[in-house]
């Protein structure tokens, strides 16, 4: 019995989020409490959304929902795997209708957005020239064996002219801009469609980090005219270890399997001597047993988001956003980093520094003192940080690191404040009164 003659629908274990849309999501978390340095306890205020969004309790549903039924996919007999597979198969199209992706689009399934930018970096044809900005994050900015990497510009305008520009000078041969669409440092929204005009204008692809757009605003594929798109679960309030690269399949398909293995293959003879690919981009870059739960959180997220209405998170967002800018604004010694300035648009991120203080100080003191949860850093993105704060890259200290994580921290880094669906008003008031406090006490 093929799985798509099942009575019994991956729908019926794995329910659509849809059904519950009208009513305002609930993320995972809310009113949990955290330990002060003074003995007591406060309900955690989490502003470190770009990092890794909380759980939205829609998609912690559907994956409780689904793993009475979690077997193997797509090569299985028994019922478990037959659902299973609907449920993984159905998730992919659930994800190219969120993102607007061609029918003919690949949707590949990954870990994660590195994972995905990765995946395309390997299968760009050879001699490919990619043009990237120095304000991407690592994951877009270094998978690239022949990049044109471009100063971070001043302007919107500045950054489609840059590309045009790097683009008429490449060498023949294909060619690939890479870009944000929202940065993961200030939060600005970068002029994605023009950038796609300019790229296809000159023959070019583009590939576009979307990692930090999905969870705040609608992105569609086709209107903008974007060829590739990468993203995150663990942005999107789906934090099962999931990712995505949709797009054109032609490249996919030609490359070698990103991870050679059983699901890439289509036959393997004379003891694995020869081996035939899958020639479905899916197939051919899915080799081993996939991250079935993730892709069911993943796409429960996207029903989620996508049935609330993007107008009412947007305005939500928006009206946290203006509240928590003005108060910085308003704070001597605490100063906003922004490419663009005040005006430009932007989802709900900010970074910032206090004059007098080390951002893991003021982290470590807005953890300790408040209960408030935010990064410090350079976010994954050094170059950028260092063009904003104006400071010379520091050399890698012994054993190759340059701070925890490898994203660094010190004075040359920044604290950054982010939030999405389950932040409030007092979240936000009690970032702007803890900070009017440190920055009146300078440590120096």
């Amino acid at each position: 019995m093929h799985a798509a003659t099942l009575t019994h629908s991956p729908h019926a274990t794995v329910p659509s989020a849809r059904s519950a849309t009208f009513a305002p999501l609930q993320v995972i978390g809310t009113g949990a409490l955290v330990p002060l340095n003074d003995g007591g306890t406060v309900g955690y205020a989490n502003l470190d959304y770009a990092a890794s969004a909380p759980c939205l309790e829609a998609v912690h549903e559907a994956v409780t929902r689904a793993l009475p039924y979690y077997s193997s996919v797509h090569r299985g007999a028994g019922y478990a795997s037959q659902v299973t597979t609907e449920a993984y198969e159905k998730a992919r199209e659930t994800v190219r209708s969120f993102l607007g992706a061609w029918e003919r689009d690949a949707v590949v399934f990954t870990r994660n957005t590195t994972d995905a930018m990765n995946l395309l970096a390997h299968a760009v044809p050879s001699g490919t020239t990619v043009v990237v900005f120095e304000t991407e994050h690592h994951a877009t900015l270094l998978p690239w064996k022949r990049a044109v990497r471009l100063p971070a510009p001043a302007s919107p305008i500045e950054a489609i002219s840059a590309a045009d520009r790097a683009l008429a000078e490449a060498p023949g041969g294909p060619r690939l801009l890479v870009v944000t669409a929202a940065s993961n440092v200030t939060g600005e929204l970068w002029p994605i469609a023009e950038l796609a005009n300019v790229a296809r204008r000159h023959g070019a692809r583009i590939a576009v980090d979307a990692a930090q757009l999905v969870p705040h605003r609608p992105l569609d594929m086709k209107s903008l005219g974007l060829d590739y798109v990468a993203f995150s679960g663990h942005k999107l309030y789906a934090p099962f270890g999931a990712g995505v690269l949709a797009g054109r399949a032609d490249w996919l398909r030609a490359a070698e399997p990103y991870l050679k293995g059983g699901g890439a293959s289509a036959s393997v003879q004379n003891g694995g001597g020869t081996t035939q690919w899958s020639t479905s981009p899916e197939q051919r870059h899915e080799a081993g047993t996939p991250n079935v739960l993730g892709v069911i959180a993943l796409a429960a997220a996207c029903e989620a988001l996508t049935g609330t209405g993007w107008d009412v998170l947007k305005a939500d967002e928006e009206r946290l956003l203006a509240r928590l800018r003005n108060g910085l604004a308003a704070i001597p010694g605490v100063r906003e980093l922004t490419l663009w300035g005040d005006r430009s648009d932007r989802v709900g991120i900010v970074s910032f520094v206090v004059d007098g203080w080390s951002a893991r100080d003021v982290a470590l003191t807005l953890s300790g003192d408040y209960g408030i949860g935010v990064r410090d850093g350079k976010f994954c993105a050094h170059p950028f940080v260092h063009h904003l704060l104006g400071a010379s890259e520091a050399p890698l200290e012994a054993g190759g690191a340059s701070g925890a994580g490898g994203c660094g921290s010190g004075q040359t880094s920044a604290v950054r404040a982010s939030f999405g669906i389950g932040t409030t008003e007092e979240h936000v008031d009690r970032l702007l009164h803890a900070l009017a406090r440190i920055a009146r006490e300078p440590r120096g």
